[in-house]
This record gives structure tokens, C-alpha cells and sequence, in this order.
């Protein structure tokens, strides 16, 4: 993602680049494509991040919930928390162009 000088990469911006790399291992997409990251509230001191899984009962949310918290911190330099947020995720949520590949759009 290349930006000129007048529009600098945004915390939020970087952070969202750098969540691309935590992928679902069951649908092999990453977090972002899947719109499973729902708010970003970025602090001077801190960082609260409201995240949703494509299932309730996903058996990879500890570990993906994990890497996302690790992510944060490591990008933004700050102590991240990840609450669960109460929507239910569908194909809409995502990105656009990323359920293609599933022959969902």
C-alpha cells in the first residue's frame, strides 16, 4: 500500500495491514478479508480492539484471538485488549471481492 506524503499510512491503517497476516486456518483467508475485526480504538497508552469470529463455536478463536492481541502489540507498541463483539458474522461482512473465491458474489 503505497500513500504520498500528504495522506501518511494512519495507526489504524498500518494495524489493519498488519492483521492481514492472522489467517483462519479453516477458510484460509485472513481476518481483515473476512471482516472479523469490527472497531479499532487506538490510544496513546493503549489499544481496544472488538473482534467477531465466523462461527460461535470456532475452535481456532483462542489461537486466532491470541495472534490478533500479539499483532496489535507488536505494530502499535502498546497493550492491546480484544473483547468479543456480539454480532454474528455472515459473507456481507466481508471484504469486497474476497468471498469470490467461494462463489459467494
Amino acid at each position: 500500500m503505497s500513500e504520498s506524503p500528504s495522506e501518511p499510512i494512519t495507526k489504524e491503517a498500518e494495524l489493519r495491514d498488519a492483521l492481514r497476516k492472522v489467517v483462519d486456518p479453516e477458510l484460509g483467508m485472513n481476518v481483515i478479508e473476512l471482516g472479523l475485526v469490527r472497531e479499532i480504538e487506538i490510544g496513546t497508552d493503549k489499544a481496544n480492539l472488538i473482534v467477531i469470529m465466523t462461527t460461535p463455536f470456532c475452535p481456532y478463536a483462542p489461537m486466532m484471538i491470541e495472534q490478533i492481541r500479539a499483532m496489535a502489540e507488536e505494530t502499535l507498541q502498546v497493550p492491546t485488549t480484544i473483547a468479543f463483539g456480539a454480532e454474528l458474522w455472515d459473507p456481507s461482512m466481508m471484504e469486497e471481492g474476497a468471498g469470490g473465491d467461494w462463489g459467494l458474489f
